[in-house]
């Protein structure tokens, strides 16, 4: 399960009304919130939950610096991530790398607190870091699953089925990364077919591979066709995820993409995965000090291959059924230790992603979305700024659900709302309203009332509001069969986003070329 200051960004038009107007265009219009539909991020108007004292915040710290110090992290097989460590002045034996206290953090100033990164449309480049908050699809799943052919191998068509729905959300801000895994395509090969599809389908912001250095490269060397070389040199235009080998070690295969992107001034995002009791410790605590050290350790590589690179200090804490030993999501000691990393991330002013719509239900249910709500609750006031797994988690992440997917997408559009807080006007806080209607009256038809009802509240794409004898009526369907006919209706009514030509031969040609270097390989 691997998982430039900012520029102005014109506000999109508003959106269009539907054929023929009337309630359909009206719910349309309710649906957008109050800041207008389609927005590249959000930029969050509610304050961060810090639920830790400074006291405690600091025994945390030390405790990582004592793991840091006295226990150590190994870097395995990179000489060239050793060297790096040896000149910073670490203490080098063998593969174990030890840091005296202080260092990684003096080493992590170099990194930016906030960055852009750049979309191939420029209305959708996204600001990550301060108080900006950027929905992206889950990542990694090898199995796809939808309410029609149940749980299955996932393809690239799928893949590209997921990419389109990304890029037909409303509430989604990124393309992502490994939506789900296209299986019947050969692994030395699927990163190009990946890439491909992020920038064919989707003209937002998107991820590359890390599965080798080589493939690292290949993605950064596509997005620089995309965007041209001096301005991809200059500028963050692709992410790369990378995982920690938790507990402790950081492997050749991770530092090396890791180094990839950062020697391209491209973003990488520094992820512990740690399952309480088996990667790490039970107790919350101690999980949350190995993930600062663990994440420190990544992010300071970043700067040493190429200092001021972009990087955002990530965590997925996790915990585990002890009686079976099979891993839970979306519970709530992860979710509030996502909190105390919110916190430790400003405190080092460095981006952080954080959480998601997690969930080990195996069905778009109501056990489905009581966990992914726990978790992404926590990403919204744990201060996360890019939240990879928005959407589609189902499965212990095993599997990217067409429904929940949709599902998802509808929570994080009422999370754009929740993120706006309480805004304080004269309209808002409608004396006019009292003076129309005085006591023992209604304000359903009064003035303010009419003049607001299209845009005061946001509303569901998927809630049934009717009563229930018109539920009922119309067939008592569930949220998941809303869902199933929401993504088809999605498909069916995708466009993809205009490509220039030239682009994309130069892109076809570059797959064409390294595809021909190799041999086919499924391992």
């Amino acid at each position: 399960m691997a998982e430039i200051t900012g520029e102005m960004i014109e506000k999109p038009a508003p959106p269009r009304r539907e054929r023929g107007g009337g309630r359909i265009a009206r719910r349309e219009l309710r649906s957008h919130g109050n800041e207008g539909h389609g927005r590249p991020y959000i930029v969050r108007n509610i304050p961060t939950y810090d639920i830790l004292s400074e006291e405690n915040l600091l025994r945390i710290e030390a405790i990582a610096d004592r793991i840091l110090a006295e226990i150590g992290i190994e870097f395995r097989d990179d000489a060239v991530a050793l060297d790096h460590w040896k000149r910073a002045g670490a203490n080098i034996d063998g593969a174990l790398v030890k840091f005296e206290p202080g260092m990684l953090r003096e080493i992590l100033k170099t990194a930016p607190a906030e960055f852009t990164q750049h979309a191939r449309n420029p209305a959708n480049s996204v600001q990550i870091g301060g108080k900006n908050v950027v929905f992206s699809p889950a990542y990694g799943s090898p199995f796809v699953m939808d309410l029609d052919k149940g749980r299955r191998y996932g393809t690239i068509e799928d893949f590209r089925n997921f990419v389109k729905l990304a890029q037909s959300s409303p509430w989604l801000h990124h393309s992502g990364g490994t939506i789900c895994e296209p299986v019947d395509v050969p692994v030395n090969k699927r990163h190009l077919d990946m890439v491909y599809s992020h920038v064919k389908y989707s003209d937002r912001g998107f991820m590359g591979s890390v599965t080798s250095e080589a493939r690292a490269e290949d993605s950064i060397d596509m997005a620089r066709i995309v965007f041209g070389q001096k301005f991809a040199d200059e500028n963050c235009v692709i992410l790369g995820n990378v995982n920690v080998n938790s507990p402790l070690v950081w492997d050749a295969t991770m530092t090396t993409a890791l180094r990839a992107y950062a020697r391209a001034n491209q973003a990488a995002v520094i992820v512990p995965f740690i399952l309480g009791g088996a990667m790490g410790p039970v107790t919350n605590a101690g999980a949350i000090a190995q993930s600062l050290a663990e994440t420190m350790a990544g992010c300071a590589l970043t700067q040493l291959e190429r200092p001021g690179a972009p990087v955002i200090f990530g965590n997925f804490l996790s915990s585990m059924s002890l009686r079976s030993g099979s891993p839970t999501f979306g519970t709530p000691e992860p979710a509030i230790g996502s909190m105390v990393i919110g916190q430790l991330a400003r405190r080092l002013n460095l981006p952080l992603r954080c959480s998601g719509n997690f969930t080990t239900s195996k069905l778009p249910d109501a056990h489905a979305m009581n966990e992914a709500t726990m978790s992404m609750l926590a990403a919204v006031h744990c201060g996360a700024n890019f939240v990879l797994h928005s959407a589609g988690f189902l499965d212990g992440l095993l599997s990217m659900s067409y429904e929940k997917f949709v599902m998802d997408a509808d929570f994080c559009g009422a999370l754009h709302t929740y993120l706006d807080g309480v805004k304080i006007d004269d309209n808002q806080l409608a004396l006019d309203a009292f003076k129309e209607v005085g006591p023992g009256s209604h304000f359903f038809g009064c003035a303010h009332t009419m003049q607001n009802y299209e845009t005061a509240f946001w509303d569901s794409e998927i809630a049934d509001n009717e009563p229930f004898e018109k539920w009922e009526a119309a067939g008592s369907e569930d949220a998941a069969i809303r869902a199933n006919k929401r993504w088809k209706k999605a498909l069916a009514e995708y466009e993809a986003p205009p490509l220039d030509e030239g682009i994309d031969e130069a892109l076809k040609d570059f797959m064409a070329r390294k595809k021909g270097q190799m041999d086919d390989a499924w391992y």
